[in-house]
């Protein structure tokens, strides 16, 4: 019951999230068709070719027909380069999710075991180690990560290509050369920020009734932690996890233009640049979208770890 609640508040903020990023494009500054066109063309041209992008239709029946395009995968027509916005948006999206995916498992293959170890040897001089070097890491910038890393693995030991971009298919190997400092970049800045929410979780879970039962039962401490604590422990961090996710979509915009990524970011700075509102306007409902659909995930992965919480 608790998840079809849920389910049915986040629509309704997908409905309210169309109607602002909408409201927000019709406020801002400038005709598209002038830009389009250029300064020069004359106010004939201009209108002609706001009525064949619909401009000059009332607003709520091109919200309506925005939206019901949106629903049916049909995004519209650049502005500029008149071409189809959806496939340009499906092949941005592609590389995007390589990068945030792959961020994300570093961030959680290095924060789970570390903070794990932070929390566990909290009072001896590993523990107070890894959580200063945390504290240190979250206080660094992703994009300040990509260009500290491109100056070691590009520049110093050019074990590592600067930037650029491969698609999987064409060349694995240059693939993966290319994916490995942006997706660094943006995972071990989120994962010195999930290191210290690990070590919190842990710590309290250590501090729990049942956790001592089960070592007075005759497990081992590090033993008991790992059978009856760890899951118990990972409740709280996956609202973090969610978190992070939508943080690392946001922070994939700059990344992806300091390491030269064609990714769903680059796509978005570049329609600014020029202008491209419909553009704009859809890459971000997708980044909204995407940030609801991750809330969803969360209920859902609470279900799967407390099903108590079902039931509330």
């Amino acid at each position: 019951m608790r998840i079809l609640r849920r389910v049915l508040g986040l629509l309704i903020a997908v409905v309210l999230s169309s109607v602002l990023v909408f409201a927000f494009m019709q406020i801002l500054p400038g005709d598209p068709a002038r830009v389009a066109l250029g300064l020069n063309a004359s106010e004939e041209a201009v209108a002609r070719l706001r009525a064949d992008f619909g401009l000059d239709q009332p607003l709520l029946a091109r919200y309506l027909s925005w939206v019901g395009g949106l629903l049916t995968g049909d995004f519209g027509v650049s502005y500029l380069s008149r071409m189809p916005i959806g496939p340009q948006i499906a092949d941005r999206l592609g590389v995007t999710a390589w990068l945030v995916g792959t961020a994300m498992v570093v961030a959680v293959l290095l924060a789970v075991p570390l903070g794990t170890i932070a929390a566990w040897r909290h009072r001896h001089p590993l523990g107070v180690s890894l959580s200063a070097l945390s504290q240190v890491g979250m206080a660094i910038p992703s994009f300040l990560a990509g260009v500290l890393l491109i100056a070691l693995f590009a520049v110093r030991l050019r074990w590592l290509p600067a930037g650029g971009w491969a698609a999987p298919s064409a060349d694995p190997v240059a693939f993966l050369r290319a994916l490995v400092l942006p997706a660094l970049a943006l995972g071990l800045v989120q994962a010195a920020v999930l290191t210290r929410y690990v070590r919190s979780a842990v710590l309290d879970v250590l501090r729990e009734d049942y956790l001592r039962t089960a070592r007075a039962k005759g497990f081992p401490p590090l033993a008991a932690l790992v059978r009856h604590g760890l899951r118990n422990a990972s409740i709280p961090v996956v609202t973090v996890l969610a978190l992070q996710l939508t943080t690392m979509l946001i922070g994939a915009v700059v990344v992806e233009r300091v390491f030269v990524v064609p990714g769903l970011g680059s796509l978005l700075l570049d329609a600014v640049g020029n202008r491209d509102l419909l553009v704009v306007q859809n890459v971000v409902m997708v980044l909204v979208v995407s940030v609801i659909a991750v809330n969803l995930l969360v209920e859902v992965l609470y279900a799967l770890l407390d099903p108590r919480s079902v039931r509330r």
